[in-house]
Parts: C-alpha cells; sequence; structure tokens
C-alpha cells in the first residue's frame, strides 16, 4: 500500500543519512519511477526531502529533522514505548521492529525500567501465542482439540471451533477467550491443553460483546474462594515472602508465621499445601485440615 511505503520511506531516511531511488525501488518491489513520485507527495505533503544528483548522490531529509509528533504529548509517547517494551516480553515477532520505529520517530529511547518473564524454568507458555494473535487481528475461526477437565478426575477431548477474541494471562497461565460456535456462549481455553490448532481461512464479523453472558473460566467447575489460616515453620521463611504478599503475613514469637490468604479451593490449593510438607498447618477451615489429612494417609501408604 501507498501509504505504507510513504511511511516507510521517511522511516529509512531517518534512519540513514541518504538512499538512492534505486535501493528504496528494491525494498518496496516498485520502479524507480514510483519512487521519485512518492518522493514529490512526501514533499508537497511538508517533509523536507530532497535528491542529490551524481556519485554519492540520493534521497535525504534535511538535518536535524525529526517528524511532527504533536499528536501525542511527552507522556502519552512515554507511555507507548513503555507499553511496546512490556509487549515485547511476549516475543511477538514485529514488536522490536515497531518499538525502533517508533523511537526513532518520538526522536528519543524509551527506558527498558519493566522486565517481564511469563515463561516457567525451562517452559514456553507462549505456544500457539503468535497463532492467536493473528486469528484476533485478522478475525479468522480457529481450530483445536482441547482437553476438558469434569470434576477432579474426568478428562475428555473435543474438537473446537472459536470467533477468538482475546488472549488472556492469569495466575501463572495463558488462555484464549473467544466465542464458541457450537455452545453459541463467551468461552475459556487453557492454552498449555490446546493441541492441533489450525487457523482456518475462515473470516467472522465482530459481535457484540455486551450482549454476551460473561465468561465461565473454561467450562470447568471451580468452587469459591476459601480464606484459609496457615501456620508455616520459621525453616520456610525464603518461601513465605515469594509465596504469601506482607500484609498477609504475621511473624510470630517462636520464629514461625501465621498466613491468612483466600485461594479458590481446587487441587492447585492443595498441592501447594502439600509442598510445604511438615513445614505447613493449616489451622483453618476444618474441611481443608480433613483433606489433606486424606491426601497425606493416602501418600504416606504408598512408602510403606
Amino acid at each position: 500500500m501507498q501509504i505504507y511505503r510513504l511511511f516507510e520511506i521517511v522511516y529509512v531516511l531517518l534512519h540513514q543519512e541518504i538512499v538512492t531511488a534505486r535501493e528504496l525501488a528494491e525494498r518496496f518491489g516498485v520502479s524507480q519511477r514510483t519512487i521519485f513520485r512518492d518522493i514529490d507527495i512526501l514533499s508537497i505533503a511538508g517533509i523536507p526531502i530532497y535528491t542529490e544528483k551524481g556519485k554519492g548522490g540520493g534521497i535525504s531529509l534535511l538535518p536535524d529533522f525529526v517528524l511532527n509528533k504533536s499528536i501525542l504529548s511527552e507522556k502519552e509517547q512515554n507511555e507507548v514505548l513503555t507499553a511496546l517494551h512490556g509487549l515485547s516480553k511476549v516475543k511477538t515477532a514485529d514488536t522490536s521492529q515497531v518499538l525502533q520505529r517508533l523511537s526513532t520517530i518520538f526522536n528519543k529511547t524509551a527506558v527498558n525500567w519493566l522486565e517481564v518473564d511469563y515463561t516457567d524454568w525451562g517452559d514456553d507458555n507462549s505456544l500457539f501465542f503468535n497463532s492467536f494473535k493473528t486469528a484476533i487481528l485478522e478475525r479468522r475461526i480457529a481450530e483445536f482439540d482441547y482437553l476438558s477437565i469434569y470434576g477432579k478426575t474426568s478428562f475428555k477431548k473435543t474438537r473446537r471451533r472459536i470467533e477468538p477474541i482475546q488472549l488472556w494471562f492469569k495466575s501463572k497461565a495463558w488462555y484464549i477467550k473467544g466465542f464458541c460456535l457450537s455452545q453459541k456462549d463467551i468461552r475459556t481455553f487453557k492454552l498449555s491443553r490446546i493441541s492441533e490448532l489450525h487457523i482456518t481461512g475462515e473470516y467472522f464479523k465482530e459481535r457484540d460483546l455486551q450482549a454476551i453472558p460473561k465468561p465461565p473460566n473454561s467450562g470447568e467447575e471451580q468452587k469459591p474462594p476459601v480464606t484459609l489460616l496457615l501456620k508455616i515453620a520459621g525453616e520456610m521463611s525464603h518461601r513465605v515472602f515469594d509465596d504469601f504478599n506482607a500484609n498477609q503475613v504475621k511473624k510470630q514469637r517462636d520464629g514461625s508465621y501465621l498466613v491468612t490468604v483466600g485461594w479458590p479451593e481446587d487441587e492447585w490449593v492443595y498441592g501447594s499445601i502439600l509442598s510445604y510438607g511438615e513445614y505447613m498447618e493449616v489451622l483453618e477451615p476444618e474441611h481443608i485440615r480433613k483433606i489433606i489429612k486424606e491426601k497425606t494417609s493416602k501418600i504416606n501408604k504408598k512408602y510403606l
């Protein structure tokens, strides 16, 4: 598209002092005559662009030219660059290029004040990320196999067709939110349970999301949050302040810690408690104490 090419020409000239019409023509796959027409358009638009003939000549911008950026305030420019730095942490292929171009246009270097890594050690949570990103931006239907969990032990793999709406990072995992064409409702799917993903050539129109009920949690049953009172031995102090906020923790005279936290009750909660081994005790509620007791009894039997 000509608009893209005009913007790209300005970017190239901001980045390089001089470039030939032949180089630009090869870059964009057009004729040199087309490039000279583009130069005329940019000149009419007020861009101080000029050409020099002869050996060592070419197309240039006037020295110290900075593209008019008054459409955004200084604060807004910094916000845009900061947002792109954060987005670049999810490893999208084109974010770094966009960041470089905007930094050049704004005539500043964004401060990389934030480092975010969404992956686990030795794992890559961005699986399918770029494919779903493409499907969302181009409004293309996605098909995939999904492993759903029913209750605590029942699993079922189903084929899903969705109109993808949003990639979502929640509680240490990536999800795709979309309109499920079989359920006729919004559903949320965990990326790690997806396989055989195919982004189809079928396009969809944007839906009125206000008219659609709020999404459930991937169609899986989840109990409401439960308030836990935990006692953790002092030997685990290195973990306490990694796993809990300081305002949830009270240190006791004997060096132990009392922790009050609200968690959705599921197998993840039980596993987190058991990961502390002998160094954690559930004081409340009573039904969680019984569940942990049953699980530790079953574990103990395996080692008899």
